[in-house]
């Protein structure tokens, strides 16, 4: 009986205390009876399971069951899951390299992780984890599934993986230290591509640093950007809005609101634009989750960017880390978060300006058609370097049409992004006119 007092006496001081700073003293005589309940369990099954648990077992079992039942991103965090997350903020992990969350029992994917173990074996977003190694995930909280994916480097996981129209299949992935690269870019022809694949403690830096280098390699050439936020699953909210500040001069990038609206926060974009101003594309997908939305829906809102691709994750809550010493931390769903026109993204998502599903292009061979120039005695077209001559209407074997067209083998393995450099092209053409003309 002492021990349910001093836990009866424990929990009125974490629960009724900080609810008496913000609101009117409710009825204590139903907090003490429920917590006398608690205590009453906590007892029975200390004195009568059919196996001891120790003291410490049953308390964080029974936090982590206050917390799971909220919502799907609030959790306790053991002192060893606490310091595995504060590693995965740095950027570098062990594991499979896939982000995950809790639907319906089971572990379902929110993007895997560029480059991978986990994205080389095909995993894809919205896949459900049914049993890992041939044991069930149900009755798991989200913390203990996500241990057991973790494991010794180098050991193989079989993951039984239910994805929407095909039958449960295995997968088997070794597990590698995962370091994440979380900004990479390249060039295509004059238009830069920039892919974000989280949002961490690099991020910001690693932006500012790959746009430096497109501009170097591109110079006053640069025609646009496209900012590749697809299977991006989020991270921290101050690289996401750090991200967006990067290609905005002004204006809100985001609120979030919580319980009190005193404690309403707002962040504005301050003056610069990394890009110049230049025509942008944002990829997004079902992947695309929190942070990524954030920074998509405020490139949005402000119409700094054509958003491109398929309706994103639908993550619009906001996660605070309150550290409990001596014991790990919390993981509480504290606010949620709005784009700058006050729209909440909360189990809707981002709408894309221009829906593009992800497709394989293959070319199509067609028979030959007759030309003006096959015919006989045809006109030529009056250029005189090129009079008398007519073009060769002979087939040039071993190349297929969209090679012999300039076509990128990169641009053909992805539809997304090849519709987005030919939106950027559109754009840059257009705009070239439009200089003419005035000039």
């Amino acid at each position: 009986m002492k021990i349910r007092m001093l836990l009866a006496a424990g929990a009125v001081a974490l629960l009724v205390l900080p609810a008496q700073a913000a609101e009117p003293k409710k009825n204590d005589a139903d907090t003490y009876r429920l917590l006398n309940l608690f205590g009453d369990v906590f007892e029975r099954v200390r004195s009568d399971y059919v196996e001891a648990p120790t003291d410490q077992q049953m308390i964080e079992a029974a936090i982590t069951g206050m917390l799971v039942a909220l919502d799907p991103h609030s959790s306790y965090l053991n002192a060893k899951s606490f310091r595995d997350m504060q590693v995965n903020t740095r950027g570098e992990f062990g594991g499979l390299g896939i982000r995950v969350t809790m639907e319906g029992g089971y572990v379902k994917v929110i993007s895997p992780i560029d480059d991978t173990p986990a994205f080389r074996a095909g995993i894809k977003p919205s896949d459900l984890i049914s049993h890992l190694d041939g044991e069930s995930v149900q009755g798991l909280t989200l913390n203990q599934a996500v241990d057991k994916m973790r494991g010794k480097v180098g050991k193989d996981i079989k993951l039984t993986i239910l994805r929407e129209g095909m039958k449960p299949f295995d997968v088997t992935i070794t597990r590698a230290v995962i370091k994440i690269t979380s900004v990479r870019s390249r060039v295509e022809e004059k238009i830069g591509y920039i892919r974000i694949t989280s949002f961490n403690e690099q991020t910001e830096k690693g932006l500012n640093k790959e746009m430096v280098k497109i501009k170097k390699e591109i110079g006053s050439d640069l025609q646009g950007i496209v900012l590749d936020l697809r299977n991006n699953p989020g991270g921290l909210l101050d690289q996401a809005i750090a991200a967006a500040d990067a290609f905005l001069d002004k204006g809100e990038i985001v609120s979030t609101r919580s319980r009190r609206p005193e404690d309403t926060q707002r962040f504005n974009a301050k003056p610069g634009d990394l890009s110049d101003q230049l025509p942008m594309v944002v990829l997004i997908n079902g992947g695309s989750a929190s942070a990524s939305e954030i920074v998509a829906g405020a490139l949005q809102d402000h119409r700094r960017a054509v958003i491109l691709g398929t309706k994103s994750f639908g993550k619009g809550s906001v996660q605070t880390i309150i550290p409990l010493p001596g014991h790990g931390a919390m993981r509480l769903t504290t606010a949620r978060y709005y784009t700058p026109s006050g729209r909440s993204i909360q189990a809707k998502g981002i709408e894309p300006n221009i829906k593009v599903e992800q497709a394989r292009v293959e070319s199509i061979e067609t028979p030959k058609r007759r030309r003006e120039s096959d015919f006989r005695n045809a006109l030529d077209n009056g250029d005189k370097k090129g009079q008398g001559k007519k073009p060769d209407a002979k087939p040039q074997a071993g190349k297929s049409k969209p090679e012999a067209e300039g076509e990128k083998p990169a641009d053909k393995q992805d539809y997304q992004l090849a519709r987005a450099l030919d939106l950027l092209r559109g754009l840059a053409l257009l705009s070239g006119k439009m200089v003419t003309t005035t000039n």
